[in-house]
């Protein structure tokens, strides 16, 4: 078609949107990938208190519940000889300081010299009947190798100290944060000025807060 001039009519270009189609998806793409990489960060880093464990009854239950306490974690047997001392001192330590600011959490394990060969609801009565035991009581699991519960895993991970016996014993604290941990052969009563500490601050804090 000629225009007025008597020239060729030329019709705009197309091609020229084209042109910053490919670089546009490409910078969606870019942002994108930015957006997810932020996420990420900005995810919950894991502690003791996220993970879900199965107590005692078979029910399965949120560590959750703990956080804003401060937990004495323990890989507990029936048949060892660190036995009747340490249930005694636990029990003891949970009347004294539990159950709002602090709790020992029991974990029955079969791992170590087959000193706790029973079912979950014999454990349970053994605990209770001999040892009036009120703190909270968890399934019988793996607490070292291979089959570590992943609750277990973080606090090994944490420490770099894997349970080789029974009555390992770890504190930690009210962000579900690793303390510290002990071995077998170190009693109750040498930890309970750690996990003391740890209960004042709570409370200090809680009276700060009024």
């Amino acid at each position: 078609m000629l225009d007025p001039e008597g020239s060729v009519e030329h019709k705009p270009s197309s091609s020229f949107p084209k042109v910053f189609l490919i670089p546009l998806a490409m910078l969606l793409a870019i942002a994108a990938l930015l957006l997810l990489a932020f996420s990420a960060t900005q995810q919950k880093e894991p502690d003791f208190y996220t993970f879900k464990v199965v107590n005692i009854r078979g029910k399965l239950v949120s560590l959750e519940k703990y956080r804003g306490s401060v937990s004495l974690v323990v890989n507990v047997a029936s048949e060892c000889g660190y036995t009747d001392s340490h249930y005694k001192a636990l029990q003891q330590l949970q009347r004294d300081l539990g159950p709002y600011h602090f709790n020992v959490l029991a974990f029955p394990c079969n791992q170590f010299g087959q000193q706790e060969p029973d079912t979950n609801k014999e454990i349970e009565s053994f605990a209770r009947k001999t040892y009036g035991a009120s703190f909270p009581m968890f399934s019988k699991i793996a607490v070292s190798g291979a089959g570590a519960i992943p609750a277990f895993k973080y606090l090994i991970d944490s420490t770099g100290e894997e349970p080789t016996w029974n009555f390992w014993k770890y504190l930690v604290d009210p962000n579900g944060k690793v303390v510290k941990a002990w071995d077998s052969a170190v009693s109750v009563e040498e930890i309970r000025p750690y996990v003391t500490e740890l209960v004042r601050k709570i409370i200090l804090k809680k009276k700060d807060e009024l």
